[in-house]
């Protein structure tokens, strides 16, 4: 009897999954919906900042997507390590070719903690000439259109910062392809969840916009200086000041490095843990987002081939169109679109990460190791 009990409640929570795909979906049915356009007669200044260590893949295109923003009054600050960062000749070089950008490079910035990112940001925002603050990944290109997507919202007191979703750019690697799945057919799938469950109190180092005053609200980012996650924890603690984080319609492309699939394994494992880390309950409940282990348990111990089926069908059918709807039809990803039948290879990898996410503590990040000590950074001696 006990052995009936157990199979039962395994078959039942089996169908967690399912009812995760169909949320999913009817959230991106909702979101990509009301895709408004940009209002143009709302057109504030803002002041773009790009913390940057190193050079990333077509590091060149990158910056200059923002250059050639159709906005009437936008300044863009760099701020780099040292002098002789390899990114200084291509930041240079923007500024030669797009003179009627107001760009700036700032050089070092005081270490008032121990995320060199965000001891940048601190400078930078005090060097800012505007209120409203955009601040990117050094990996992150735009489309045209996305200064005035992203400022819009603001003309709501009652926004107290935006977020973007991604999809990525590739080299055509498998690994590299692999990794932008994950983003569109999965990671941005659990992002309009939330905002489908009441609305997110995060932002996404694709895109974090907030004010000057919201920011010294929280303590600016002096409070975050230690901090692993501080894209969680500034859109989290705007949001327990009661303003709403809005999540722009308006997707950013991230463009993902040649890599090997130990190096992608390390990075997936990292955003794992920014999860566990700022939200260890959220982290632990992935399990029921993961349907393949799920499917390939119940098929295992389903009592009739017909139920075993049923799974199996349930998963590669709302699995899909999970995928379909938030990537391929909300997001217009191409990867994706091309790419639909590696989505359960992906699904096993992500299941692997997740698991191993529980064993680490010690993260790399831009060639320095670090414990997370309390949601904190703690340089691995």
């Amino acid at each position: 009897m006990w052995r009936e009990i157990a199979r039962w409640t395994l078959l039942a929570l089996a169908l967690g999954p399912f009812a995760y795909y169909i949320l999913a979906i009817t959230a991106a049915l909702r979101f990509f919906r009301k895709r408004p356009p940009a209002q143009k007669d709302f057109t504030p200044p803002v002041s773009v900042l790009k913390p940057v260590r190193g050079l990333d893949r077509e590091t060149y295109e990158n910056y200059a997507s923002f250059c050639r923003q159709e906005y009437p009054d936008f300044e863009i600050i760099f701020d780099v390590t040292e002098n002789n960062d390899p990114a200084v000749p291509v930041i240079e070089k923007l500024i030669r070719d797009f003179p009627q950008c107001k760009i700036r490079l700032l050089i070092g910035a005081e270490p008032l903690g121990t995320s060199d990112k965000v001891n940048k940001l601190c400078r930078m925002v005090r060097e800012a000439r505007h209120e409203i603050l955009i601040i990117s990944d050094s990996d992150i290109r735009v489309a045209p259109g996305y200064l005035h997507a992203v400022a819009s919202p603001f003309e709501d007191p009652k926004v107290g910062a935006v977020t973007c979703l991604y999809r990525g750019i590739t080299d055509g690697s498998l690994v590299s392809e692999m990794e932008a799945l994950g983003n569109t057919s999965d990671f941005d799938a659990g992002v309009l969840s939330a905002w489908q469950l009441g609305g997110v109190d995060f932002t996404l180092g694709a895109t974090m916009a907030t004010t000057k005053p919201r920011l010294a609200e929280i303590g600016g980012f002096e409070a975050l200086v230690n901090h692993f996650s501080d894209d969680y924890e500034l859109g989290h603690r705007i949001a327990a000041l009661g303003y709403r984080v809005e999540v722009a319609t308006f997707p950013v492309f991230t463009v993902f490095p040649s890599q090997t699939l130990s190096q992608c394994f390390r990075h997936q494992v990292r955003w794992n843990l920014t999860m566990k880390t700022s939200r260890p309950w959220g982290h632990f409940s992935l399990i029921f987002t993961h349907g393949l282990p799920w499917t390939i348990l119940a098929a295992a111990i389903a009592p009739s081939w017909p139920i075993a089926a049923f799974y199996v069908a349930g998963y590669v059918v709302l699995r899909g169109l999970m995928a379909w709807t938030v990537g391929v039809w909300g997001l217009r990803d191409p990867i994706l679109r091309r790419k639909m039948y590696l989505v359960p290879l992906r699904d096993a990898f992500a299941f692997t990460v997740w698991l191993m996410s529980f064993f680490k503590r010690r993260i790399e990040w831009r060639g320095t190791e670090y414990y997370i000590v309390n949601k904190r950074l703690v340089p691995a001696k």
